[in-house]
């Protein structure tokens, strides 16, 4: 099993998100712990020492911004995004106040609440992250959204951006369809699957214009960007 990417406590009464987030989460490459209060989010965070927490503000005892303020009172300085309904500007103030590292608001897509975790993973282990991704002899730069293969400039559509970019940040691990359409399409997509197939045949016959191919079908299991066995 590949190494988990960093280890995420996620603090959240409601079962269905709790349950959503969690799975979501590791589909992503992280290792969860999941907690329903926030007198168990302050436990866990001491106990278990976390790389991230994410914490919903409302809860049954104590609300996000009181367990912020145990931990930061107990010397607990991990990082902390915040995920709530409230989208008001005083709560987002408040929670970045207390120490709080980002603020997400319900509804939210997944794909943009793992977006934000990583960016502030890098942020706080003082790694600004880098803005080109390279496998290989493909590149991707995600500021200009520029892609090259063998120094060859590639034009791809929005969705086989994304793809390509999905593919790449997991370079050598397995992702399943399910794993894709959170990703890419976002979690609430309820479409046939066979989307997935047909964008990943559209980036083969753009990305994989010459040997080696990268891009890889396990049947029955999903797809894998690495260089052929």
């Amino acid at each position: 099993m590949a190494q988990a990417e960093a280890r995420l406590l996620v603090v959240e009464d409601d079962p269905n998100i709790r349950e959503l987030l969690s799975a979501s989460l590791r589909f992503a490459g992280f290792a969860v712990d999941a907690v329903t209060t926030g007198s168990e989010a302050v436990t866990a965070a001491r106990e278990a020492k976390p790389d991230l927490v994410v914490l919903d503000v409302m809860l049954p005892d104590l609300d996000g911004f009181e367990v912020i303020r145990r931990l930061r009172e107990g010397g607990i300085r991990l990082p902390v995004v915040f995920l709530t309904a409230r989208d008001g500007t005083e709560d987002k103030v408040r929670g970045l106040t207390l120490g709080g590292d980002d603020y997400v608001t319900k509804p939210f897509s997944l794909e943009e609440l793992t977006a934000r975790i990583r960016a502030v993973l890098r942020r706080t282990n003082g790694d600004p992250g880098p803005n080109r991704l390279v496998f290989h002899d493909l590149e991707l730069d995600e500021e200009t959204h520029e892609v090259t293969r063998a120094g060859q400039t590639i034009a791809l559509s929005p969705t086989e951006f994304k793809l390509l970019r999905y593919l790449m940040l997991n370079a050598g691990r397995v992702l399943s369809k399910a794993q894709i359409l959170d990703f890419v399409w976002n979690y609430d997509f309820r479409g046939d699957d066979s989307i997935v197939e047909s964008y990943i045949s559209y980036l083969r016959r753009k990305v994989d214009i010459a040997e080696p191919r990268l891009i890889h079908t396990l049947r029955g299991v999903g797809y894998v960007l690495r260089l052929p066995v």
